[in-house]
């Protein structure tokens, strides 16, 4: 199971909305006969890939796989029948797949037709390893990971408005191989007037377009923002609210004349419902990286599962904009906190809501 979890890092990065999968056929001699991953969204799982591999000597082996072989038809055919045709004896699961689809069909199916099944080694390894996929399938919205950079002293910018860098080369390298991986990054539009930044990933290689979203629910985004030239490295969605868009509509459509896809969530509960339209884009992960309303209204709305906290190796003085009020990581909500030295500067990671 330690190799095909292995195998299953292939895919970080690439198969979204899917999950990372691998899985490794043995035979009874023990000798590894049969190696798969999954690689991209569209593409052959990997236990097909696995038993492809090993040929005629899956049959009577082994198979381990990450996540619970899959029994409908989506891009691909059902895997489980396909394990069960190649001759399987038994099958080692790590864990269930959480998509209402799957759910124990497939497990269900093996154990059906012959096949030894064994569910739970290395499960919460493997569910570490696909914890966007699971928050996305168990709370119909993405994981959400709260990110941010403070100075020593604990400021967030020199000034309200104020464009301030704070973290160093390393730090940023860290940044933009975050980018590089994740499926969306979030800001909201106090960012995009005070920063206008660009939200690509530069100097990390990024194999899929990277959707950039902007919450704006007073319609502030200019059409000028540098963030609009990108088009090419992915899409830019603004989410904001139909009294906006009837209050400015001329605003909408010179948006998205500009090429932006503009999505309108009504009711009391926006953050929710902007997370659940995200969701059922395929989107399972979502860097939020400002600003501090926006990480305000995601932390009171109970909707941040990770926490993400660069700490800088320099001071801002008395005058500097704070981050939030409430002391997150004294937050009984808090768990598995950990730190990390890039350069001069610290990294601190924390998950906020026991994995999904």
């Amino acid at each position: 199971m330690h190799r095909a979890l292995s195998l299953a890092e292939r895919g970080r990065g690439r198969t979204t909305p899917n999950p990372m999968v691998g899985a490794v056929v043995v035979s009874d001699e023990g000798v590894v006969v049969g190696r798969g991953a999954h690689l991209t969204a569209g593409g052959s799982h990997a236990e097909i890939i696995a038993l492809a591999d090993a040929g005629n000597r899956a049959r009577g082996a082994t198979l381990y796989c990450t996540l619970e072989p899959c029994c409908h038809i989506g891009r691909t055919g059902p895997c489980a029948p396909r394990v069960v045709d190649a001759g399987i004896r038994r099958a080692v699961i790590a864990c269930m797949d959480p998509n209402p689809l799957v759910a124990g069909g497939g497990i269900a199916h093996l154990r059906a037709h012959g096949v030894e099944v064994t569910v739970g080694v290395m499960r919460e390894e493997a569910e570490a390893l696909n914890r966007p996929f699971f928050t996305r399938m168990r709370l119909g919205r993405p994981l959400v990971t709260m990110k941010a950079a403070l100075s020593l002293d604990g400021w967030m910018a020199a000034a309200p408005g104020v464009r301030t860098p704070l973290t160093g080369a390393a730090a940023n390298r860290r940044v933009h191989r975050e980018r590089a991986e994740v499926d969306a990054i979030a800001v909201g539009s106090g960012t995009i007037l005070a920063d206008d930044p660009l939200l690509t990933p530069r100097g990390a290689f990024r194999e899929r377009p990277l959707a950039r979203i902007v919450f704006d629910s007073r319609l502030r985004t200019p059409v000028s923002a540098r963030l609009l030239s990108t088009l090419a490295a992915g899409p830019v969605i603004i989410m904001s609210t139909p009294s906006a868009a009837a209050n400015a509509p001329d605003r909408v459509g010179a948006l998205v004349a500009a090429g932006t896809a503009v999505e309108l969530i009504a009711g009391d509960s926006r953050l929710h419902g902007a997370l659940e339209r995200l969701a059922a884009m395929g989107i399972n992960s979502l860097v939020v990286e400002g600003g501090v309303a926006l990480h305000r209204a995601l932390w009171d709305a109970d909707l941040v599962d990770r926490i993400e906290l660069f700490v800088a190796a320099r001071a801002l003085g008395a005058a500097g904009m704070e981050w939030l009020t409430t002391p997150v990581f004294s937050s009984s909500r808090v768990t598995g906190l950990t730190t990390e030295l890039l350069g001069d500067d610290a990294l601190i990671e924390a998950y906020v809501h026991r994995p999904h």
